[in-house]
């Protein structure tokens, strides 16, 4: 696999107001995900952080604001569109073919000029090498979860959104996904990251924000982040282990 982002911010959100009928649900969200990057995007359930990733693909086109992504202007882009300049989104339903195995929804995923071989996923993914033959119906939640990021990582991917990839995973399986998650932005691919388990989050972000009521509330850095209880237990309800 070779390839990846050059310096500077792969994608930028300035003021992203998002709507469903008349329910206003992003309310002016600015955030930033530079080259090399895991930003966290953290918040209380209904706080907007998967509408904020659906503005960002084209599903929930922002009402107003600016969203830019490789030097583009891409707000009001049709969904296909943003996915083919290489900004990817895993929704939490995982969107896998159950009858189809294992390495027929890798191959059906592969895209002409991607630097991302099935090999690759392979080497990232030895898991899925290993049910290649399985049924996607018959892998577990975990496996189905790093089949779904595998298909992802083979469309060539400049910039990958992952919304809740470990819930309602054993431990041991989010363990082996987050370090997945290290690779992959190691191989030059930067990640925003919705998630809801803080271990998580601290473990892999090097930056923070947390969006309460469709607006970003708080952002740090990793360090910071780590330091600031208050902040965790004020807008998250929760106290770190």
């Amino acid at each position: 696999m070779s390839g990846g982002v050059g310096a500077g911010t792969a994608l930028r959100l300035d003021d992203v107001h998002g709507y469903y009928g008349k329910s206003h649900i992003l309310q002016g969200v600015s955030l930033e995900v530079r080259s090399g990057e895991i930003v966290c995007l953290l918040g209380r359930n209904g706080a907007g952080k998967t509408s904020t990733l659906r503005s960002v693909s084209g599903l929930l086109p922002p009402r107003s604001g600016r969203v830019t992504f490789g030097g583009a202007e891409i707000a009001g882009w049709a969904p296909h569109r943003i996915a083919k300049a290489g900004l990817c989104l895993v929704p939490e339903d995982r969107g896998i073919f159950g009858l189809l195995t294992v390495e027929e929804n890798l191959r059906i995923a592969v895209r002409k000029g991607s630097p991302w071989s099935i090999r690759d996923v392979y080497r990232i993914f030895p898991r899925l090498e290993e049910r290649r033959r399985n049924g996607g119906a018959q892998l577990s939640g975990g496996e189905q979860q790093m089949l779904s990021i595998a298909r992802a990582l083979l469309n060539g991917p400049k910039l990958l959104m992952l919304d809740e990839p470990v819930e309602g995973l054993a431990p041991v399986i989010v363990e082996e996904i987050v370090a997945q998650i290290r690779l992959i932005r190691d191989a030059g691919v930067p990640i925003l990251l919705v998630e809801q388990n803080l271990a998580v989050c601290t473990s892999l972000a090097d930056r923070h924000y947390i969006l309460e009521l469709g607006r970003i509330a708080y952002h740090a850095d990793a360090a910071e982040f780590a330091r600031d209880e208050a902040a965790r237990d004020r807008f998250l309800g929760v106290k770190a282990h």
